[in-house]
């Protein structure tokens, strides 16, 4: 393991954390401020650099100024690489047996760090509650064989929702496809009964509507919502892709709800009724299919990449469907928002991150970098925390200081 220092001093860490996957809302906007609105030739300057993280596609959490990663060494076994804010690994924490798919070995989902617990899911199904001061696990539950789910094609790869005493995810069993359980012992607090389908790739969330808190998600072959307290089915919305691959977390304005599917599948909104019982229509899009690289709202407006209907970056309006601009200079990669600008980490292959103006009215590029270190593919979202922007690619971290000089 090799830490490349490429600064003299890194700044202490100020407000702002990254403690799941996506940021604080788990929407992919970052509560930063005073960051850069363009970027030098070469891209924001990087801070640090650290190797020897293993295999994996988590993002990095960032809270109580510790980085955590989740990396696999070994063929069988992964831990999470507990990092300073310095670059320096401090420690690692045992995580147990993993996915060692070859299309892209070691863990998927991102760890969410409630407090001083850290809860993750594995590929396997295995959910852990971590005691982060001691490295020891409180407990564990497989739930594909608690709730008799059938795991899927690339197994499970959704990031576990904290959601006061409880933590919810998606086996995707018999009138289990979601569920809830207690985070303190493990034990099941509620399922989701009258509604089956398999889990997919997607992280849930939770929006306020009315009183009401709206769990929504997407399964296999569904866009799904359910009473976030009470595990009651909702309503669901039939989305079918290929392989029932959904990993794209809906956004949510004003009774609205956006959802989007990759490989051609597109996606469009519902309204939701005032007491979130049912859904319409709104429109249908066939011009966006973001595939697992999420997509963005700011000011009314979406941004996102599509997948087989284009490979580029595009902004449109929610309320109506219209597209507002679209752009082949930016291409397929995962969009994250920060301080009046969009993030984008071009994948697979490109490597390339570009920082574009979040503006409905045209397209404009403010700078863009290349990451070439590390190995495989360019899937990792990154997370932006204390004016930093980590990106994860293979076993590297690297650390770019995104604050503005004044």
């Amino acid at each position: 393991m090799t830490v490349l220092m490429c600064a003299l001093v890194v700044t202490s860490a100020t407000a702002g954390e990254s403690p799941q996957f996506r940021g604080p809302h788990r929407d992919g906007r970052f509560d930063e401020q005073g960051l850069l609105k363009t970027w030098p030739e070469n891209g924001p300057p990087m801070l640090w650099m650290v190797r020897g993280l293993g295999n994996g596609y988590s993002s990095p959490s960032v809270a109580g100024g510790k980085i955590y990663v989740p990396g696999m060494i070994d063929p069988s076994t992964a831990g999470i690489f507990v990092i300073g804010l310095d670059g320096t690994i401090e420690r690692k924490i045992s995580l147990g047996a993993e996915t060692n798919d070859s299309q892209a070995p070691g863990p998927r989902s991102t760890p969410t760090i409630d407090g001083d617990k850290l809860y993750m899911l594995s590929g396997l199904g295995e959910v852990c509650c971590i005691d982060i001061p001691t490295g020891e696990k409180r407990w564990t539950v497989n739930i594909l064989e608690r709730f008799v789910g059938p795991n899927i094609m690339y197994t499970l790869a959704e990031s576990l929702l904290v959601d006061g005493d409880r933590v919810i995810c998606t086996p995707g069993g018999p009138d289990a496809s979601l569920v809830a359980l207690n985070k303190n012992t493990g034990e099941t607090v509620w399922t989701m009964k009258g509604f089956t389908d398999p889990a997919s790739y997607c992280t849930p969330i939770i929006y306020p509507h009315n009183g009401r808190r709206l769990l929504v998600t997407e399964t296999a072959n569904f866009l799904v919502c359910g009473d976030a307290d009470t595990g009651q089915f909702l309503w669901k919305v039939e989305h079918l892709t290929r392989d029932g691959i959904h990993a794209c977390t809906p956004l949510y304005m004003d009774g609205l709800i956006y959802y989007t599917g990759g490989y051609k599948a597109g996606g469009g909104v519902v309204r939701v009724s005032a007491d979130g019982t049912s859904v319409e229509p709104v429109w249908k899009d066939e011009t966006l299919d973001c595939q697992h690289h999420g997509v963005v709202l700011d000011k009314g407006y979406i941004y996102g990449t599509s997948h087989m209907l284009g490979n580029h970056l595009i902004c449109m309006d929610m309320k109506t469907g219209k597209v507002m601009w679209t752009t082949e200079e930016v291409l397929q990669g995962v969009v994250e928002y920060a301080d009046g600008m969009l993030y984008i980490y071009e994948g697979p292959k490109r490597g390339l991150v570009h920082l574009v103006e979040a503006n409905p009215e045209s397209f404009k590029h403010a700078g863009q970098f290349a990451v070439t270190e590390g190995d495989g593919k360019h899937w990792a979202h990154p997370a932006i925390a204390n004016g930093t922007l980590y990106i994860r690619h293979g076993d590297v971290l690297l650390a770019y200081d995104l604050r503005a000089k004044h």
